[in-house]
């Protein structure tokens, strides 16, 4: 009798039924890459806030989280429901800005009917999770997150493959600094690397420091770059490598604050850190230096107008029609919130925030 009762909804039951358990095969497909957790901004009721609480300090119950978000926005958006539920991946640049901000919005208003009246009651839940600019677009365009996070230009075959509803936001201006420890003797012997030399240095044609210059030791440079995924790869490539391809000894970083880390801790240590991974790190005090290249200072007016080379946009991008929540979201993103924010972590807005 009760089976017989549920087939009598299954034109509705059964469909979203069958999205959510297929979007969350993706979603984990996803998830792997976008790391094993996802920082989460939800407003849970009240009754359960001690459970959620505890469920959001554990990585695996936040997972599960997304995977949930995931599934409810396919099913949301097939039935033409409202969608509670939003989730971003990739750029590790991106990151700390977006869940930064997810955490405040959600705080602030709860449920969605506290951001506009004509939304439903519901709560609030923004899922933001790391994994890199490739990963965070390959997310977009296959639907397992509703937006992907770069720290690069979109290439076209990326757009072509996100369709017609192909949308992008750009929120900073970022530049990559070619940076050294701050205890390097080099800091006092020079303040400018030229492309060449830079190129020697990352490929591996120059092993120590001494052969950059002679007045320095004879000490091994340690070279510290982003790991494939991420788009700071990409950019520098492009940038500074050209045909020459970065040595294989080079220690990559899972992200960019994981970079500056490493470049700060050692002291024949150089990488390309991001401009706002490099503010941060120096908040406390210079533990990293950058170079000069090619003559050009790495400061928001050259970032700005171009001569910087090694720069690159800060975005999130997505391929289908944006919802009455997310829209919501983005435009908590560009304003004056979202725009000390972006400060807050080092970065370089690249908008005005609305009156």
């Amino acid at each position: 009798m009760h089976w017989e009762g549920n087939l009598k909804y299954k034109g509705k039951t059964m469909k979203k039924y069958l999205i959510a358990v297929l979007t969350l095969a993706l979603m984990l497909v996803a998830l792997a890459g976008c790391s094993s957790s996802a920082s989460s901004a939800s407003a849970p009721a009240a009754s359960d806030s001690a459970a959620s609480a505890s469920a959001a300090a554990s990585e695996s119950a936040s997972a599960a989280a997304s995977e949930s978000a995931a599934a409810e926005s396919a099913a949301a958006a097939e039935d033409g429901e409202f969608q509670s539920s939003i989730m971003f991946c990739g750029s590790t640049s991106l990151y700390p800005i977006i869940s930064s901000l997810a955490a405040s919005f959600t705080e602030e208003y709860e449920t969605w009917d506290k951001v506009d009246s004509s939304m439903p009651e519901q709560n609030i839940s923004i899922y933001v999770a790391p994994g890199g600019s490739g990963v965070g677009v390959s997310a977009a365009i296959d639907g397992t997150a509703d937006f992907g996070m770069l720290a690069r230009d979109i290439k076209d075959e990326e757009k072509e493959k996100l369709g017609a509803d192909y949308k992008d936001f750009i929120v900073a201006r970022d530049a990559l600094t070619v940076s050294v420890n701050a205890k390097n003797p080099i800091a006092k012997s020079m303040d400018n690397m030229d492309k060449e030399t830079i190129q020697k240095i990352f490929s591996g044609e120059y092993a120590t420091w001494d052969q950059v210059d002679s007045s320095l030791p004879k000490e091994t440079i340690n070279v510290y770059i982003r790991d494939l995924s991420g788009g700071a790869y990409e950019v520098f490539q492009k940038s500074i490598m050209g045909d020459v391809e970065i040595s294989p000894n080079a220690t990559q970083s899972a992200s960019m604050t994981e970079l500056a880390t490493n470049i700060s801790g050692d002291e024949w240590g150089i990488g390309y850190a991001g401009f706002g991974a490099y503010n941060k790190a120096n908040a406390d005090g210079q533990k990293l230096i950058a170079m000069k290249v090619d003559g050009v200072e790495a400061n928001e007016a050259n970032i700005l107008d171009g001569s910087y080379i090694i720069q690159r946009p800060v975005m999130f991008v997505t391929g289908k029609p944006i919802t009455a929540s997310e829209q919501a979201f983005i435009d908590y993103v560009f304003s004056q919130t979202g725009f000390d924010t972006v400060e807050e972590n080092g970065y370089i807005p690249a908008f005005t925030p609305a009156a």
